[in-house]
């Protein structure tokens, strides 16, 4: 399996302002959101890429996309269906290949020398189905994932074969249904923003699209089947992502770039400076 597409889901309603967020990436380049998520398929050698927008979007992505807008094709979400809709609306762009798929309000960092989209790209190439990337997080952040139970991969310290997946789960279902066998109590591995998907995958969202066309239908409902049907894995990434959809997400994701750049100790000298004053204010 040669993983040679993607596709960025942008047409979230209240999320698609989001990718065209200025920040400063580690280059000390300032970026536009968008920009740093088409680096990061970019330096994964795919060069076919799509993203979902919502109509009217498409003036303004092109322009946020900077060097890259001629390689982009634009596939518009007529009508605000949720994520798994959007996902299908790039039916047509994928084919029957397999795609890596970004959502368009995560931001990278990889702790190693290869980047986060590389690393999943290379699991699902050798495992040859579909590959969820995954980051151990902690309980209280659970409402803002979808999360992962099932078995570590016999000989492998990253891979998970996946048997159940549910989206955004309580704390006390997490626990129940999700738990991973040599994690401390209150971690769980929650979806990293970053999907291989591959044709068998598309055609249960579709399945499960058509059985309910009144209600959207949550990536992780597909997955979850997909998992009962078929060999599915997690792959936790060497790297961390930074949802810029929550609050002081964006703010976060500015910090980790900077710390980890060429601009790391202009940026401490700045936060000393800046927590001196705050701690001398009456």
């Amino acid at each position: 399996m040669r993983v040679q597409k993607a596709v960025i889901t942008a047409a979230g309603p209240g999320q698609n302002g989001l990718p065209l967020q200025r920040l400063v990436d580690r280059d000390g380049v300032e970026k536009t959101a968008l920009e740093m998520i088409i680096e990061e398929i970019d330096s994964a050698g795919i060069e076919s890429l799509a993203i979902v927008i919502r109509p009217g979007d498409r003036e303004a992505y092109a322009a946020a996309s900077g060097r890259y807008v001629d390689r982009l094709t634009f596939v518009t979400q007529e009508q605000p269906r949720g994520y798994g809709d959007a996902i299908l609306c790039a039916r047509k762009f994928m084919g029957d290949e397999p795609v890596l798929h970004l959502v368009g309000d995560h931001l990278y960092l990889s702790r190693i020398g290869k980047r986060c989209a590389q690393q999943l790209i290379e699991a699902a190439e050798a495992e040859g189905c579909a590959v969820s990337a995954v980051q151990p997080t902690r309980e209280h952040m659970l409402p803002y994932f979808g999360t992962v139970g099932g078995n570590r991969l016999s000989g492998s310290d990253h891979l998970y074969e996946v048997k159940r997946v549910i989206e955004k789960p309580t704390p006390t279902l997490a626990e129940q249904e999700l738990t991973i066998s040599g994690f401390r109590s209150g971690i769980y591995l929650c979806f990293f923003g970053m999907h291989i998907l591959t044709r068998s995958t598309m055609d249960i969202l579709a399945e499960l699209a058509a059985r309910n066309p009144s209600r959207s239908i949550p990536l992780a409902e597909a997955l979850n089947e997909c998992a009962s049907r078929e060999r599915y894995l997690a792959c936790e990434i060497a790297g961390s992502r930074y949802n810029i959809g929550m609050k002081y997400g964006l703010l976060s994701a500015q910090l980790a770039f900077s710390l980890s750049g060429v601009d790391r100790d202009k940026i401490l000298t700045e936060m000393v400076e800046l927590l001196a004053q705050q701690s001398h204010k009456p």
